[in-house]
């Protein structure tokens, strides 16, 4: 009989407890409450619970915009029992990212990974304050499942998710999701109702692009055109006699908008944007997402019959 014996990067147990007890200290239980007022006008305060994670030794906090979205009071309980009242520092409702700001010492921060480098079949874990259980923070393991995942929300298009079938319940939101080598890759932000093992992350690089730009400017703002589109194929253009069959049809233009003063018009079709062939919708967000507010794009319109080029100088989303 032949025995097979594990090499390379395979990590002990005894090590693996040794890195979510590090990682552990970072993570934070996030109690908000809200204020309500129901038929009668009688004010109502709504608890709510959450989880975040220390970035920033100076006490700035991650977290998930729905998970402080307006509260009256953000309270923060770390790891050792310490409790503070925190204060909103700023965040972006597109990506579901806030940041929150503790006036603490001693506090240990985490280390941020780097989400491009993640790969499917690669093993994570959840870290969070699942349904605000007492007794410190929670683990739940599992591998990545699907990368760069796009969901439809109540609250918006969320791209580029990391997908994982580690457990993410209510009360994780918020929470770090790390690799064998305890750094975050990721924020635990959605749940699919009823599925199983269907959970979803931010990626961290996403999250660090937002927190350097609050931090830095105040707020963040991405790279805007002002359009609402849909994205072309065969049926769409055999059903409206369209005379392409890819790209973006622009279906409604924000008034004094980036697209609205380079002369893009409703019923226009971007086909090519920075020198780049547009197919679909994704495929001009995919390029947006890379520019900067203030740089100046080609795009190529067809109109009726009619193909030309407009410059357009991208403005930041309001």
């Amino acid at each position: 009989m032949q025995i097979f014996k594990l090499t390379g990067d395979s990590m002990s147990e005894d090590e693996i407890i040794r890195m979510l007890e590090r990682v552990s200290k970072s993570v934070v239980n996030v109690n908000t409450l809200r204020v309500f007022q129901d038929f009668f006008y009688q004010i109502i305060p709504v608890k709510g619970i959450g989880s975040g994670f220390i970035f920033d030794e100076r006490g700035y906090i991650l977290t998930n915009y729905h998970v402080v979205e307006d509260a009256e009071r953000i309270i923060v309980t770390l790891t050792d029992g310490r409790t503070f009242e925190t204060k909103f520092v700023g965040g972006y409702v597109g990506l579901d990212i806030a940041i929150l700001k503790i006036e603490a010492d001693k506090l240990v921060a985490t280390d941020l990974g780097d989400s491009d480098k993640v790969k499917v079949g690669q093993r994570v874990f959840a870290i969070g304050n699942p349904f605000g259980l007492a007794g410190g923070p929670t683990v739940t393991s599992g591998i990545i499942s699907a990368v760069k995942r796009t969901i439809y929300s109540e609250r918006g298009i969320f791209r580029d998710l990391i997908q994982t079938d580690a457990a993410i319940n209510p009360g994780n939101s918020g929470g770090p999701l790390v690799n064998v080598n305890g750094e975050v890759i990721g924020i635990n932000t959605a749940i699919i109702p009823f599925a199983q093992g269907i959970g979803f992350a931010i990626p961290i690089n996403a999250a660090k692009e937002v927190a350097n730009e609050i931090l830095q400017y105040g707020y963040y703002a991405k790279p805007w055109l002002g359009i609402a589109g849909i994205s072309l194929n065969r049926q769409i253009a055999l059903q409206y006699d369209l005379p392409v069959e890819h790209g973006v049809l622009v279906v409604r233009i924000v008034p004094g908008s980036p697209a609205d003063r380079a002369g893009i018009e409703s019923g226009d079709i971007i086909v090519e944007f920075d020198g780049k062939r547009i197919d679909r919708m994704e495929d001009l967000q995919e390029i947006l997402s890379k520019k900067t507010p203030g740089c100046e794009c080609e795009a190529a319109i067809v109109r009726d019959l009619r193909k030309f080029r407009v410059r357009v100088t991208i403005g930041r989303e309001p």
